[in-house]
């Protein structure tokens, strides 16, 4: 098989440490030996020892046994999912080193001696890049090249740091005593984003390398809607700050200033006047907000405690700050303060002989005074109830 010119400068001296490389397989027949092959010269070539482990996810076309003719060690993975193949496939190799690709023939694995080199300069996990590549014609649908992965990728690197070229670029490469760190759980299409967010976070060091993408062989898996959703579902759902906690916390605040502002009366700004009608609006967006808050705060304080996720500041500070008897009194202070504005409101209401009221901007203070502080109350029982699993120290 020819090696691409861009790798033949790249081949290395002999590399000590073991290289597993790991491909999932589902109904490749008309690929999988041949790059089982390639993948086992790629390993002559880079003057390593490995093996090559084929993650058996279901086929009915007789890749399995193709595979092992070749030379792969074939390993069967009942749970279905390009996730759990991989995660099944790490359980399995052998080596020090574990290198991703896959069965269909669509990365260039003429580039593991790139990939190998960065492993030893250091990095913990090295990303491949199709896009600093070459992508052959056909390859990529212009959705995915132009649309979908550059959007997946950038927003990866907004809410994580990640700095990666190509978030979901399959082949890659990582020791094996990063996987602990890696926290590697998610059983489909997300587990390419899981990877990278986790590494981010555990603070290990990411380096990428070009790849080149060949047109793959057989019928694709990829289903570009559902799959783009689970990336995007699962980018926004492991980032509870972005998701939660920053949109609450700016309707809270906000709808808290509309309601202080026009509390004493009308208010009139650049010629507009904005009365009670705002400030029902401010009582909606204040209450909304704190709701969206609070669940942005069970999120990561449960996935701290299912170790999905590390200790981050927010919930380090949060757990310096907030104690069950802190929050039971802050709420009760709050309730106490809307019930004590109702209560002058009735009181004037007696005296007046139960006239007409033109209370409904303080009746409307104190109605958000009491339904936060009794939010704040039992949200701090259900915090507290989720505070008492986690075991990390402060």
């Amino acid at each position: 098989m020819r090696v691409s010119a861009r790798y033949q400068l790249l081949a290395s001296p002999r590399m000590s440490e073991r290289v597993s490389i790991v491909l999932p397989c589902l109904n490749e027949i008309a690929t999988v030996a041949s790059v089982v092959t390639e993948a086992k010269e790629a390993l002559c070539r880079a003057g390593v020892e490995g093996e090559v482990v084929v993650v058996d996810n279901g086929s009915t076309d007789g890749s399995a046994e193709a595979a092992a003719a070749a030379g792969a060690r074939v390993i069967h993975e009942r749970r279905r999912g390009y996730g759990a193949a991989y995660l099944g496939g790490f359980a399995a190799a052998s080596g020090d080193v574990i290198v991703m690709a896959d069965a269909d023939a669509s990365y260039d694995l003429a580039a593991l001696p790139a990939f190998l080199e960065r492993i030893r300069a250091g990095d913990q996990l090295v990303m491949g890049s199709r896009f600093q590549g070459h992508i052959a014609r056909g390859a990529m649908p212009w959705t995915h090249r132009y649309i979908g992965s550059p959007l997946l990728s950038g927003l990866l690197n907004v809410l994580y740091r990640t700095g990666v070229d190509d978030a979901h670029c399959g082949m890659r490469a990582f020791r094996r005593d990063a996987l602990p760190e890696l926290r590697l759980h998610m059983p489909g299409m997300e587990f390419a984003s899981e990877m990278v967010v986790n590494a981010a976070r555990a603070g290990l060091r990411i380096g990428e390398v070009p790849v080149d993408y060949r047109v793959r062989g057989g019928r694709s898996k990829l289903r570009t809607v559902p799959d783009g959703w689970r990336h995007l579902r699962f980018l926004m759902l492991y980032s509870p700050t972005h998701l939660f906690l920053l949109p609450g916390l700016v309707l809270l605040l906000l709808g808290l200033l509309f309601l202080l502002i026009l509390l004493p009366g009308p208010v009139v700004v650049l010629g507009r006047l904005f009365d009670i009608h705002v400030m029902v609006l401010g009582a909606l967006l204040a209450l909304v907000g704190f709701q969206i808050l609070t669940i942005g705060l069970y999120a990561k304080t449960l996935a701290v405690t299912l170790r999905l996720q590390p200790m981050d500041r927010t919930l380090r500070v949060l757990r310096r700050v907030f104690s069950l008897e802190r929050g039971l009194a802050a709420g009760a202070a709050l309730f106490l303060i809307g019930f004590g504005v109702d209560f002058g409101i009735a009181a004037r209401w007696v005296a007046s002989g139960f006239g007409p009221l033109n209370e409904v901007r303080p009746a409307l203070f104190a109605l958000v005074a009491m339904l936060l502080g009794m939010q704040i109350v039992f949200s701090s029982f259900f915090l507290f109830t989720i505070e008492l699993q986690v075991r990390e120290p402060a």
